[in-house]
């Protein structure tokens, strides 16, 4: 029976993954209520999302087209602080994370779908840099996941064929992407389940669970 190759990359999403979303539907939900906003908004967004996390839109003209494009009662500032506000760290992770790079000598990938501006923020913010090697971030190299360029980008990368890397996503179609790429996968719903699916991937990573 032929052996699966040895393990030697780490490929990880941030978003759900690692911290929460930066800006994602709860978040924009939540400032719907506080901010008082029409549908409109949210409308708005998703016209203008995928531009601003390929890089080809900056934060700040985003807001300019999603939620500053009236005179609003707030300034642009208080909301953008408030944007920042929702990026929240998934301890636990962070934690697997730099245990699985010391224990098991592997190249951490963070692949991403994030804009330039909230991408600076949360690998300042978390010591992002202190955990990855490089970082595939949709606004770095204008492709977004599920593309399947966005994959083979981080291959070339981190100079890692298919075989030999590991995926951790929480979002089921970029998983299903990556399989027929190739890539072994593990679709991440929480800690303990994504502990054990490692185990099996032979990536023990040697701590027990963080005592918050």
């Amino acid at each position: 029976m032929r052996r699966r190759a040895v393990i030697t990359s780490l490929f990880l999403d941030i978003g759900g993954v690692l911290l929460t979303d930066g800006w994602g539907t709860r978040s924009r939900e939540q400032a719907a209520q506080d901010f008082e906003f029409e549908p409109d908004v949210e409308t708005r967004h998703h016209h203008a999302w995928d531009a601003h996390q390929l890089g080809k839109l900056s934060l700040d003209e985003y807001l300019s087209h999603v939620v500053f494009y009236r005179k609003r009662p707030f300034s642009r500032a208080r909301f953008y602080k408030y944007m920042l506000a929702q990026s929240k760290p998934y301890t636990d992770m962070l934690a697997l994370a730099k245990r699985l790079k010391q224990r098991h000598g592997l190249k951490i990938a963070f692949v991403s779908n994030e804009g330039r501006e909230l991408n600076a923020y949360r690998i300042a913010k978390f010591r992002l840099d202190a955990i990855a090697d490089v970082f595939v971030s949709s606004c770095y190299v204008g492709l977004l996941k599920p593309d399947a360029d966005f994959y083979r980008l981080a291959f070339d990368l981190t100079q890692t064929p298919p075989e030999r890397a590991l995926y951790i996503e929480n979002t089921a179609m970029f998983v299903e992407v990556a399989k027929g790429l190739g890539l072994r996968s593990i679709l991440h719903t929480d800690y303990e389940t994504t502990l054990a699916r490692l185990k099996a991937f032979g990536l023990a990573s040697g701590n027990a669970r963080l005592v918050r």
